[in-house]
């Protein structure tokens, strides 16, 4: 956290609307993809999100911190949706055979086939609500805001950065 601040204890007109935006933004885009993501293909944004990042990861595993840094999550929530997903059969959760301390999350068959039936009916609705709203010459900067964002949080946030 910053030093206290010397422009006061409240947003300003802009930062307040601009603050604003992006909550309604966020939650009621989450709200979309979740109930989506369920609808489709019996899974929570969470589980996406899971399932998404060891995909994207050579050999489709990780260590469960690193999964958890990745995620923005605390370890120990991250270690409770785990292993809800490997009794459904989507990962599988096991000990590093490098780091005998440390619990592996690799990718199982059948969460990789779950994410490749998902991820179409969500690439669509994300095209639809987010990039469809948005006009080609704001992509670029908006990109770069939420990168700059992002960046700041990393620096500044309480979580390890992934």
């Amino acid at each position: 956290m910053s030093p206290k601040r010397k422009d006061g204890p409240w947003l300003d007109t802009r930062q307040q609307r601009a603050w604003l935006a992006y909550i309604r933004v966020q939650l009621r885009l989450s709200y979309e993809i979740n109930r989506q993501l369920q609808t489709d293909s019996d899974l929570s944004m969470p589980d996406y999100d899971v399932l998404t990042a060891l995909a994207n990861t050579p050999g489709e595993v990780m260590q469960m911190t690193a999964l958890a840094n990745q995620l923005g999550w605390e370890r120990s929530r991250t270690g409770h949706h785990v292993r809800r997903m490997a009794t459904r059969g989507l990962v599988d959760a096991r000990t590093s055979s490098t780091d005998r301390r440390a619990t592996e999350v690799v990718l199982t068959a059948q969460g990789r086939e779950l994410l490749e039936k998902a991820a179409p009916g969500h690439v669509e609705l994300v095209r639809d609500l987010f990039f469809d709203g948005l006009s080609p010459e704001l992509l670029a900067p908006l990109t770069e805001a939420m990168e700059n964002i992002y960046a700041n949080i990393l620096e500044r946030g309480t979580l390890p950065p992934p």
